[in-house]
């Protein structure tokens, strides 16, 4: 018996990469092999898909997250193996929220992508137990608190103080401290450096 499996992934070798992991199994076999997260909703409708793995963030601004949630409410019985190598922190609960299966990072992962395809298929739910730290200016990743994370999330606004506290429901103060706490740990002098060396190493994705 072997499944049908779709792969979702914007970014060329990584799609080989997987196209050959799947080419490699007598298991699976390729139905399709695409860039775009909002196209698989439309290759669940019109084809058997057995199990999707399915990068987050994809051609056009397209979220494998937002495709993989409408995939399990059309399609529940469709597997789905998110596989991205951003440590944003936020996916990995959101994942398991709507109903994703599995979880898979692509550099750093010592499962190889067949065995979580294999467990997930058997019923197995892969996930890891926290996203990869990152060396971010003097500190790593997962020296953040879970309030630094949210507002360093916020940051990628470009909104004051005062309108990322009202949307948290804190004082501006409050919003200060923990910038400079930020600053401190990573040796930036500016939010704007921490912001922006924050998303570009995709430890926060707004």
């Amino acid at each position: 018996m072997f499944y049908n499996v779709l792969i979702v992934e914007d970014q060329v070798m990584p799609r080989q990469l997987l196209e050959i992991f799947v080419g490699s199994s007598d298991n699976y076999t390729l139905a399709a092999s695409i860039s775009n997260a909002a196209l698989a909703v439309k290759f669940c409708r019109n084809q058997h898909i057995d199990l999707i793995l399915m990068d987050v963030m994809t051609e056009f601004g397209e979220s494998g997250l937002d495709a993989s949630e409408q995939i399990k409410k059309e399609f529940p019985e469709v597997k789905i193996i998110i596989v991205t190598s951003m440590p944003e922190a936020t996916w990995i609960d959101r994942a398991r929220k709507i109903g994703v299966d599995s979880f898979w990072y692509k550099e750093i992962e010592s499962t190889p992508i067949l065995e979580v395809m294999d467990k997930t298929m058997a019923g197995e739910h892969i996930y890891p137990d926290a996203p990869p730290s990152v060396r971010i200016g003097l500190t790593q990743s997962d020296a953040f608190t879970n309030r630094e994370l949210e507002i360093l999330r916020e940051l990628q606004s470009g909104d004051s103080n005062s309108e990322i506290a009202e949307r948290l429901g804190i004082t501006a103060e409050t919003v200060k401290f923990h910038i400079r706490s930020m600053l401190q740990k990573t040796g930036f002098h500016t939010r704007t450096e921490l912001a922006l060396e924050a998303r570009s190493l995709g430890i926060v994705i707004k």
